[in-house]
């Protein structure tokens, strides 16, 4: 699952594979949720956020497409000369719900704590 809108689809085949590495993020416990930076902003900060289970996932070889991954967007984002929007996007966590590692949702407005 991402945060924010999903990644363009210029660096397709690294995302792909990034993507086929998490597979169904199957968990059976919130500590085995963590969240992955994905791609680059042209100001700065990633442009979203996958969740991923360190049960069923090598992270270090993860880490090595998701750096790849910033370097395909960097590339393209200069290529472009595209201009930032100034957000920042935060990291959202991620949490075990139903057997799978999902972003963690805030609770809609007037709902906290509910």
């Amino acid at each position: 699952m991402t945060s924010e809108r999903e990644p363009d689809a210029g660096s397709g085949d690294t995302l792909s594979r990034i993507r086929a590495l998490i597979g169904d993020a199957a968990c059976s416990d919130a500590c085995q949720c963590h969240t992955l930076a994905l791609g680059a902003r042209p100001g700065g900060g990633p442009q979203a956020y996958l969740a991923w289970s360190s049960a069923c996932t090598d992270g270090a070889a993860l880490a090595l497409l998701a750096q790849q991954f910033r370097q395909e967007r960097l590339a393209e984002i200069a290529a472009s000369g595209a201009l930032s929007d100034c957000r920042f996007l935060p990291d959202p966590g991620a949490v075990c719900r139903a057997g799978t590692c999902r972003l963690n949702q805030p609770a809609p407005a007037g709902q906290e704590g509910v």
